[in-house]
């Protein structure tokens, strides 16, 4: 875990935490009726439930949680930072009462978002569970009908309409637990990044460099465009080299690798295809602000041109790179033009 992108204390027990509500808002009107907990214990991840009989038993609920979420713990959830801890907050807002405070709040969330979005096409919970924990639901109580559920056991008392519901957030409790370790495997086990799809390594470059972490991030690029996975085929497999190309350069430049950076926007460039026109643009910046190669920069910008030219053929148009390669050339001719004419030199010289 200290290898995450936002990296969590070493030796911090970890918590997972996840709710199900009477309703989606985080407002008072919206009550906590069961909260799953999931503690580590050696190698093994041991659950607890705590369900709320009545509205009027909330009290022994909250004493509950405080004592199942130490001060030093780690609090791990799923959308937790905007939702769960928030709604929990609240309720103990509402009886006067100090919420617990963890030393840390992991979200997975946001880092699903970056991790496997990309490839899976959305971050939900049952969707990454089911791709990269391999869990698979079964008669699966779907979230919308929950609060419904608690609403009917409260007119009736009859316990059986609850019993879908807690294994639906027992199983969201081990889901947890198997993301955070397929996580820990990820981040960790670089030796075994050849085997991940590339698309995953390139999400986590990017939750890297986001974080200052450029020369870890550089890492997870070059092992995406050396995984096996491209021997297996992969979908949208050209868009997703040609990102990654693009990534490292920038990475390169980040850490101060110019004369490898330049060797790659060159490189992205002549290979033509998308993104051509933009790599051309970087050669021509490199040229010009480094280099000091003025006429190098200028061949750069008009072939950033004719890649630009070919683009609209196929229906591509890029305004921004137009209007920067415009601004680019303009002045670059004025610096040719000054350039080449001769110093003026005063009369008392």
């Amino acid at each position: 875990m200290a290898r995450l992108p936002t990296p969590l204390e070493h030796g911090l027990p970890l918590v997972c935490l996840d709710l199900e509500t009477t309703g989606l808002a985080t407002g008072p009107g919206t009550l906590a009726f069961l909260v799953g907990l999931g503690l580590w214990s050696g190698d093994r991840l041991v659950v607890r439930q705590l369900l709320l009989p009545d509205h009027v038993d909330e009290q022994q609920l909250l004493d509950a949680l405080v004592a199942a979420i130490p001060p030093t713990c780690v609090l791990v959830t799923y959308n937790g930072r905007t939702f769960d801890w928030p709604l929990l907050v609240t309720r103990y807002r509402l009886h006067r009462r100090d919420p617990p405070e963890p030393r840390q709040h992991l979200d997975l969330l946001p880092i699903s978002r970056q991790l496997w979005r990309p490839r899976l096409g959305n971050a939900r919970l049952a969707t990454i569970e089911q791709a990269i924990c391999d869990v698979q639901r079964h008669d699966d109580l779907p979230g919308a009908l929950i609060p419904e559920r608690y609403f009917a056991y409260l007119r009736d008392r009859r316990p059986e309409r609850l019993r879908p519901v807690i294994e639906h957030n027992r199983q969201d409790i081990v889901s947890l637990g198997r993301l955070l370790v397929a996580l820990g495997r990820l981040v960790s086990r670089t030796d075994g990044w050849a085997s991940i799809h590339p698309s995953d390594l390139a999400g986590l470059a990017r939750a890297m460099a986001r974080r200052g972490r450029a020369e870890e991030a550089l890492d997870c690029v070059d092992a995406a465009l050396a995984s096996t996975a491209w021997l297996r085929g992969v979908e949208g497999g050209a868009p997703l080299r040609r990102r990654l190309a693009a990534d490292r350069a920038r990475l390169l430049g980040r850490i101060g690798r110019h004369e490898e950076q330049y060797a790659a926007w060159l490189e992205i460039a002549q290979g033509g295809g998308p993104g051509a026109a933009a790599a051309w643009l970087e050669v021509a910046r490199q040229r010009e602000h480094r280099l000091r190669d003025i006429g190098g920069a200028l061949d750069a910008c008009r072939a950033a041109g004719a890649a630009l030219d070919r683009a609209r053929v196929w229906g591509r148009a890029a305004p921004t790179i137009e209007g920067d390669l415009v601004y680019r050339m303009t002045r670059l001719r004025r610096k040719a033009a000054r350039a080449g004419q001769p110093r003026r030199t005063s009369l008392a010289a």
